[in-house]
């Protein structure tokens, strides 16, 4: 199995996780990965950007995320909590399983 829980590959399909290389049992991880739904991660990342000013929770998020020093972090936290909250809906999880296989 490629990924250990659904919410990752879904989080992988729209391009919001980092590549990722590894040799000789050392990993380092890199920018966003290039492979991806480069249209669905637009969307995604756009709509990250004004989530903050309609949910209070989204916020708090991007805020905290803020302090430690990154917008552009910050706005990836909110656009994967937004797949997240998304990804919790069954009917959407069937679909995604249904597209992978």
């Amino acid at each position: 199995m490629r990924f250990a829980s659904i919410r990752q590959a879904i989080i992988s399909y729209c391009g919001l996780c980092s590549a990722q290389r590894e040799s000789a049992g050392k990993e380092q991880r890199g920018p966003i990965s290039k492979k991806r739904n480069k249209y669905l991660q637009t969307m995604l990342v756009e709509a990250a950007k004004i989530a903050p000013f309609w949910n209070p929770h989204l916020a708090a998020l991007h805020e905290r995320e803020l302090n430690k020093g990154n917008r552009n972090l910050a706005t990836l936290a909110v656009a994967r909590r937004l797949v997240a909250c998304t990804a919790g809906s069954k009917s959407l999880a069937a679909t995604f399983l249904i597209f992978l296989a």
